[in-house]
Formats: structure tokens, sequence, C-alpha cells
């Protein structure tokens, strides 16, 4: 039986959540509050359990996010200033070749944003696209979409990354699993919407490069490669071998109870991060000539950005919170069960609005976790789970215009025109968010 009450407050708090961002330019972190509690009172709780509420929902998703987000950052901006990834990117552009450069590019792309955030990976990498377009006189667009497809796609699909990790959290899906899908979906998504887009689109716009100042960011002692990849293999790694010896395709007799308690500190997130970050530390940073001083810089600056991301996400699950103790997700989920409605679906599709609508896609992903984890069933697997957080990541990637500063970031840096980046970054994150889709909506029918 649906309760439109109750309807109505979570439709109002969505409005609400939307028209502060939009109209007011309110801060995420507060908008989302704000909603929630409007969606508190709408329906009906008790002003102080709706108090109790905020701190129960915040406390839950910053217990976990906090720490992996904070870790993830640390570990992204040593890559980034010791060179790491401008070295990773060459090295594949010399070892594809000029004529398979944009396969190179999205490769580059898909590896550099799971330990470095998108904007600034995508502003260390876009010197490379750059050369090329001067080298070969071929449109930017043929060198910029296949490196952006492979940035945008590992930033939405593959933890460490906030998104995903945001996601799971709030639906409290394992990592492992997550990470599994993301690689499984994503390759075959960033083939479709980097190279193969990129080819098109780069034949109907033809772009030059600007004329660019001389890039000294890169260190003179350029980390090895190997180094960098293996640093960036190393948490991803531990995570998944956690997953898959605490999954049922390994039999419970098949490795002691200690040895995988053991493997499942060392897998953990926390652990696996904390790794890599004391390796990225003595490999790229003191074995490379930097001052213990530097690093301790570098370090607490890069906690900046990820520290407005973990309070959205907190809020996120504030309004998660708010429709688990009002009783909404129990209707909801009772409701979608009966009319059989995919929750797959219902996830990709509330992204899909709060990112059409407000523009940011970290928004747009924490919310609609918000919407669907209080629908999930007690026997929901945790394949279906992973699933589910790529649905949403899909959705939020969606249609970037106007209300997305990744929108004018990739015009300004790319040098289109509002009607060129809509022609190509917006076709190209939509292709990517269908793509992403039915690419997970077909794996959960084997599920």
């Amino acid at each position: 039986m649906i309760d439109f009450t109750l309807i109505g407050a979570v439709l109002a708090g969505v409005v609400l959540l939307i028209t502060l961002i939009l109209r007011f330019k309110i801060q995420a972190f507060i908008a989302l509050l704000l909603a929630s509690i409007l969606v508190g009172i709408l329906s009906g709780m008790e002003p102080m359990m709706i108090i109790k509420t905020i701190q129960e929902g915040m406390g839950n998703t910053l217990g976990f996010v906090a720490v992996v987000v904070g870790l993830g950052a640390i570990f992204g901006a040593i890559l980034e200033q010791s060179g790491g990834a401008e070295a990773l990117a060459a090295f594949l552009l010399n070892k594809f070749g000029e004529k398979n450069s944009s396969w190179a590019l999205m490769l580059t792309g898909f590896i550099v944003a799971i330990p470095v955030f998108f904007d600034v990976a995508f502003i260390i990498l876009v010197p490379m696209i750059y050369a090329l377009q001067r080298k070969t006189g071929k449109s930017l667009l043929l060198y910029g979409i296949p490196l952006l497809a492979g940035l945008a796609i590992t930033h939405s699909f593959i933890p460490p990354t906030p998104g995903p990790i945001a996601v799971a959290d709030i639906l409290m899906a394992d990592l492992g699993w997550v990470i599994l899908f993301g690689f499984l979906v994503g390759i075959p998504t960033a083939i479709f919407c980097g190279p193969l887009f990129g080819k098109y689109i780069a034949k109907r716009i033809q772009i030059e490069a600007p004329k660019l100042k001389q890039n000294n960011k890169i260190s003179k002692k350029v980390p090895p490669v190997s180094s960098i990849i293996a640093i960036i293999a190393i948490p991803i790694v531990l995570i998944v071998m956690n997953t898959l010896l605490n999954s049922p395709l390994i039999g419970d007799d098949t490795v002691s109870k200690s040895v995988l308690d053991w493997i499942g500190m060392v897998g953990h997130p926390f652990s696996a991060l904390l790794i890599a970050n004391l390796i990225a530390w003595y490999l790229l940073g003191i074995r490379k000539g930097f001052t213990k001083t530097q690093l301790l810089d570098i370090s607490t600056k890069s906690l900046a950005p990820a520290g407005v991301i973990i309070l959205i996400t907190g809020a996120g699950g504030v309004f998660k919170q708010i429709l688990v103790n009002t009783g909404t997700g129990t209707m909801l989920a009772n409701y979608f069960a009966d009319q059989g409605i995919s929750l797959l679906v219902f996830g990709f599709l509330a992204a899909v609005v709060v990112r059409v609508l407000q523009g940011s896609a970290t928004v747009a992903m924490i919310t609609a976790a918000g919407l669907t984890a209080p629908l999930l069933l007690s026997n929901t697997s945790e394949p279906e789970k992973a699933l589910l957080v790529i649905a949403i990541a899909s959705g939020a990637s969606i249609m970037s215009h106007v209300n997305d500063s990744g929108f004018w970031l990739v015009g300004k840096y790319l040098g289109l025109t509002e009607k060129q980046t809509f022609r190509s970054w917006t076709l190209m994150t939509t292709i990517l968010a269908i793509t992403g889709f039915v690419s997970a909506f077909t794996i959960s029918l084997f599920l």
C-alpha cells in the first residue's frame, strides 16, 4: 500500500535539494541536510528523532568513507606531484605508436583516474593530446575524447575514486565486487565511447590545439613506469583478493580461518590504501628527491578537496537514514517488488534525474544511492549490490551540460564552443551512461 504522504515528503525533499543547489547556489552538503530535515518533518518524525537520525546517518557513513577517500586523495597527490601520471602516458603512447595513440590515451585515462581526481588528471595529461594534435594535424577530439572517456569511466565505476566508494558504502556493497564489475563494465564502455566515438566525432569537428606555455611540472627524476603501475595495482589487487577468498567461489575448507582473517585485514580498503600510501611515499617521494616536509605539504593540501566529498557523502548517508527511519524505504521496496520493477532501473533513473537537473555527478550518485538503499532486500547478494552501484554511477554520468563544471573544464581546455562541447563531451557522457547501464543490466540477467 502506497502512503502518498511519505511519497510527497520525499519528492518535496528532492525538489528542495535541487532548488537550493541550482537557484540559491547553496553548498550540496548543507542542501542535503536541509532536504533530509524537510523529509523528516513532512513524514511526521518527532523533532529530536530527526536530529538523532542525522547523527546516525552521518556517523555510519563517515566511519568508512572518510578513511578511504582521505587515503585515496593523499595517494593520488603523491602520484601526481612525482610526475608519475605523465610518465605513464608517455610510456603508453610510445608502446602503442602514433597510429594507435587514441587507444593509449584511453588506457592512460583509465589507469590514472584510479588514484587521481578526474579534473586533476585531465589537466595533467592534456599537454599530451596537444602535442599529438600539433604533430598529426588531426582533430584534437581524436585524442581528447578517448582520454576523457578513460578518465570519466574509472572516476565513476572503480574504487577508490570517491563516487563509487560513497555509493558502495551507502548500499553496503563489497568493494571487491564493485571493482570487478567496474572493470568488466568499464573496459568495453571505454572502448565504445572513447576511441570509437572519438574517431567518429573527430571527422565532423576539426579542433586545433591552443598555444600552450611549456609544461615543466614533470619531475626530472621520472619514476619507472613499472613502479607506477605496481603501486596503483597494489590496493586493487589486495581488495579483490580479499573479496574472492571470502566469497562462495572459494570453499570454506580451502583456506584456514586464521589465514582468512589476516587476508581480510590486509585486503581491507583501509589497510590496502595505507600500504599503497607508504610505498608511494617512499618510492615516488623520498627516492625521487622529495623532502619529508614537501611530502607532508603535498599530503595536507590533497585533503582539502577530499574533505568536501567526505562531508557531502555523509549528508547523503543522512538522507538515506531519514528514508529508512520514516519507513519510506520499506514501503517503496514492497511496492516495487509487487510491480516487478528492477532496482537497477530505479537506481539508474533516479541518478539520471538528479544529474541532469543539478549537474554534479557526485551529488547525483549519493542522492540516488540514498533513495535506493532502503529498497534493498535482506537477501540481496553482493554481486547484485555491486551492479546496482555501477547502474547508479552510470546514471550519474549522463548528459554533462552547462550546470556541470566538467562541461566548462573540457570546453576550455579543448578550445570548444558550447555547441561543439554538447556535440562531443555531452554526447560522449550520454553514450557512456547508457552503455554502462546496459552492460550492468545484461550481467545481472545471469546472476
